[in-house]
């Protein structure tokens, strides 16, 4: 599988979409609806009805990327049902594409250095 570097903004839609869209409709949403740029290299992370299926959407610089996962087996671990994005940091997005329960997993933020040593 290929994953993104730990220091990747990853953004999730916290409401189910509607799977049919393809990658221009999710970069239409994520303007319209999320107010964030598809464009800026973030990953934007959306859930099915289902929860058993996701969909990542994001700009390489050169193009839309559209990658879509179903579980075998299970559902994956989603926060509530609510308006607009949660963050994830890379460490909690790789746990919720291998299906775990990425709101067990602690990441500790790196505030930003004062002054350069």
């Amino acid at each position: 599988m290929i994953l993104p570097p730990s220091a990747i903004r990853v953004l999730v839609a916290t409401r189910p979409v509607d799977f049919r869209r393809g990658a221009d409709g999710l970069a239409a949403l994520v303007q319209e609806v999320l107010a964030q740029d598809p464009f800026s290299g973030t990953v934007f992370v959306f859930r099915s009805k289902r929860s058993d299926r996701l969909k990542l959407l994001v700009w390489d610089g050169t193009g839309l990327v559209l990658v879509w996962k179903r579980l075998e087996t299970g559902t994956f671990r989603w926060p509530p049902i609510t308006e607009g994005v949660m963050r994830l940091s890379g460490a909690q997005m790789e746990a919720l594409l291998a299906g775990l329960d990425w709101s067990q997993l602690h990441v500790p933020r790196q505030g930003r250095p004062q002054a350069a040593r």
